[in-house]
């Protein structure tokens, strides 16, 4: 049962990008990329190749959206099936849970413990998940979000139950790719490795289609890469017959088919942080929007699904929301990405103000530049017109799902104001919230959005 699930490439083609404008005064880029249920015919992926007008890239009516989309059509075609890793039944899960005590999700040191450590299966193919395997892993997801980030914690807590351990859920999934794709934390996949031949075929045709060469070593971006693909396939049993003993993706699972949750938004996130390994520049805004859109727009699509709403346009002021709390977290970071060789700063726009990338790696230093604190205020104005259409969303939510939203915009609101009033010092210290600040923040966000109206 080790034998590896070959991606079937002949049955993928291409799909048209249906881009969109904005409008208003916003500067906004194209929609990224969606995968519809609508095929062309005749233009199809083969296993490593693609066919001859994709694969250049250089389609003279497509250019390089072509082979975005080449690249979104690979992602899509990771799934998983039976055959894929040793798959366990409902009756054997049973028998070793009788065997032995079924474990908590914290330990008696007070660490995070995965309560289905000692089964020795990565799925299986019963159509139903038990009760308590569900029970435990919304457990294991909110304890893991309580741990990685409190201010979210804190947010996510008053929704209703059952919203909030979705919520949470997703959360988990999230920080799980981010802490593979940014951190140190290795997603065992039983079978998998980056020596796999899927594995390989999968990085190598990525690599093929994207812009320059990988710009991480070549060690570190053969794992990462190897273990996002793998988190993609734990990803596809959250859509499929057959279940992951990954608590998460169990959470996942039940969130997903409660909420109606399309699986294209998931994708596009962890899409997102694979961009991460072949781009550390954005020339414009409307490249570092795309980028936006993919890490955190995807999340604010996500979450009003669970939160639920009552105008489609909701989905906008959604897209808008994540626009805005990325924008923050990059001008916020920009001395701890330099660092790492990253400037998310269209450069284009450092440029009209005589900003270097050098002069963007000289950290404190570029306080004393003439044209940094223009630059910051212009970011920042640009940043506060998705700030205006985000909050345009709360008025469209129930009220008992407003206040976390709005209590995350607040956040990321107030620490713009204090990079305003610091006149775009994020290098001598970093721009974040008292303890005090967070929680008067908190009661006046509750007390506004949860029983009073706009």
């Amino acid at each position: 049962m080790n034998e590896k699930a070959p991606i079937d490439w002949k049955k993928i083609q291409l799909i048209r990008v249906n881009n969109r404008s904005h409008s208003g005064d916003l500067q906004v880029g194209p929609m990224v990329a969606r995968l519809g249920s609508a095929m062309v015919q005749g233009e199809e992926f083969q296993a490593g190749k693609l066919s001859d007008q994709s694969a250049s890239g250089h389609d003279k009516s497509l250019g390089g959206q072509l082979q975005d989309e080449s690249i979104d059509v690979i992602r899509s075609a990771v799934g998983i099936t039976k055959e894929a890793a040793r798959a366990i039944s409902i009756t054997a899960l049973e028998a070793v849970r009788e065997g032995a005590l079924f474990m908590g999700v914290i330990g008696s040191r007070g660490e995070l413990l995965d309560p289905f450590k000692h089964i020795d299966a990565a799925i299986w193919t019963e159509p139903e998940i038990p009760d308590h395997m569900v029970q435990a892993s919304y457990d294991f997801c909110e304890e893991l979000t309580r741990r990685e980030a409190g201010n979210f914690y804190h947010s996510f807590k008053y929704l209703p139950d059952d919203k909030r351990r979705a919520i949470m859920a997703y959360y988990a999934f999230c920080r799980r790719a981010d802490d593979i794709a940014d951190g140190d934390f290795v997603d065992v996949f039983p079978g998998g490795s980056s020596d796999d031949p899927e594995s390989m075929e999968y990085r190598e045709s990525i690599e093929r289609l994207s812009p320059g060469g990988p710009i991480l070593d070549r060690s570190t971006y053969n794992d990462k890469m190897s273990q996002l693909f793998y988190y993609r396939k734990k990803l596809s049993t959250a859509y499929g017959n057959i279940t992951s003993t990954d608590p998460i993706f169990i959470a996942l699972k039940d969130t997903v088919r409660r909420y109606g949750i399309q699986r294209q938004l998931l994708d596009d996130m962890i899409s997102g942080m694979e961009n991460d390994f072949h781009k550390n520049r954005y020339q414009t805004f409307e490249d570092l929007y795309s980028y936006c859109y993919r890490v955190a727009s995807t999340v604010g699509l996500v979450c009003i699904e669970i939160y639920g709403y009552d105008d489609p346009r909701a989905k906008e002021y959604a897209e808008s929301w994540g626009v805005f709390m990325q924008l923050i977290n990059i001008i916020r970071d920009v001395a701890e990405d330099a660092d790492r060789d990253r400037i998310y700063l269209p450069l284009e726009d450092l440029s009209r103000w005589g900003i270097t990338e050098q002069d963007v790696k000289s950290g404190k230093e570029l306080l004393n530049h003439p044209g940094w604190v223009p630059f910051v205020e212009e970011y920042l104005d640009r940043a506060d017109g998705y700030r205006q259409r985000a909050f345009k969303l709360l008025s469209h939510l129930d009220k008992s799902a407003r206040y976390s939203p709005a209590a995350m915009a607040s956040f990321y609101q107030s620490i713009m104001t204090k990079i305003t009033k610091s006149k775009g010092d994020v290098f001598t210290d970093r721009i974040q919230l008292t303890k005090t600040e967070k929680i008067l923040l908190a009661a006046y966000v509750y007390v506004r959005y949860r029983f009073f109206g706009f």
